[in-house]
């Protein structure tokens, strides 16, 4: 102990030298260091990177220094990367590295462009959001039915680790069944052997959003809103047990009390049970041929229909022909 007091750092001769002269480990000075203190001033940035992305997911670092600087924060683009890169935020929208699975995992085809989404369990959906706490932050997962918007399953966990999206899908799976489809992002959570391999045992076949395409799950999406502005933003959870707790009487609320407007305020748990005022698509405006109706939600007994109509728009040819959609109810 006596011989770490001769360690000086600011000396002309460098500490790994000073510790080989004096005997004393590297390891140990190291770990004499103090740890670094938390930033009062970084939790605020969180804090107000979290709502801004939640309103505006497609915002990537250079939005959110512009945002902050109208916040009356002025901070460059690293330490927003840096606190982004801490909270596990990406810009929705295409750009290098922002949604890259891992290299050795296997990446399926997104295949609900132009489904029309007509009965409970035919498409499930999964995502990951950040959750922040008045110290730390945690990441909440959670699986919905497409048809209904109901929350079948969630789990929230301190690491982005596979785990506990498995967990969530096994759980969904004991409860409700298995579906036909299973769609989610390219997330190495995701494309995980121990992900894919629970659905490949169920028979279910896998979805995946594209690169970039922050529509392509925009139910789970449009959760998330709901979920943070809701709840989370108004509560303003300290700890992981006060925000399970939370959560827990949210999604019980959402799921069994919450008007959905677009169910025509019915509730998630209504449609999910009578199969009938839910559905879901989306639009595939470049494969649909004209004059096809599309089956857009049930009523139970008969389906409100929309009707694909091309009207001729001449562009250049470098961009192509382009095709202006109209969609017109149709009483049935």
């Amino acid at each position: 102990m006596m011989r770490q007091t001769w360690i000086e750092k600011n000396a002309a001769v460098g500490v790994s030298r000073q510790c080989v002269l004096a005997g004393v480990s590297r390891a140990t000075m190291y770990a004499r260091r103090k740890p670094k203190v938390f930033v009062e001033d970084d939790h605020l940035l969180e804090r107000l990177i979290d709502e801004e992305y939640t309103r505006h997911p497609f915002y990537g670092s250079r939005k959110m220094v512009v945002y902050l600087g109208r916040c009356g924060h002025t901070v460059n683009r690293k330490r927003a990367q840096r606190l982004m890169r801490t909270m596990g935020l990406a810009g929705m929208a295409p750009g290098p590295n922002t949604s890259r699975a891992h290299p050795q995992h296997k990446v399926y085809p997104y295949l609900l462009r132009g489904m029309a989404i007509v009965r409970p369990n035919q498409v499930w959906s999964t995502d990951i959001t950040y959750i922040r706490l008045a110290r730390g932050f945690v990441y909440l997962v959670a699986i919905i039915d497409w048809y209904s918007r109901r929350v079948l399953s969630w789990r929230i966990s301190n690491s982005m680790e596979a785990v506990f999206c498995m967990d969530c899908l096994e759980d969904a799976l004991r409860a409700h069944g298995k579906p036909e489809i299973f769609n989610s992002d390219q997330g190495a959570q995701f494309t995980s052997d121990g992900f894919t391999g629970v659905l490949k045992r169920e028979g279910v076949t896998i979805s995946m959003d594209g690169r970039g395409r922050a529509f392509d799950n925009i139910f789970v999406e449009r959760l998330w809103r709901s979920v943070k502005h809701e709840d989370v933003y108004l509560k303003g959870y300290a700890t992981v047990g006060e925000l399970l707790l939370g959560l827990t009487q949210y999604f019980s609320f959402y799921n069994v009390e919450r008007p959905y407007q677009g169910l025509q305020n019915r509730t998630p748990d209504e449609v999910y049970q009578s199969a009938c005022g839910g559905g879901a698509m989306i639009l595939d405006k470049y494969g649909a041929a004209e004059g096809i109706p599309i089956a857009l939600r049930s009523t139970g007994t008969t389906f409100d229909e929309v009707e694909l109509k091309t009207s001729g728009i001449q562009n250049d040819k470098n961009r192509g022909s382009a095709v202006q959609l109209r969609v017109e109810s149709s009483a049935t």
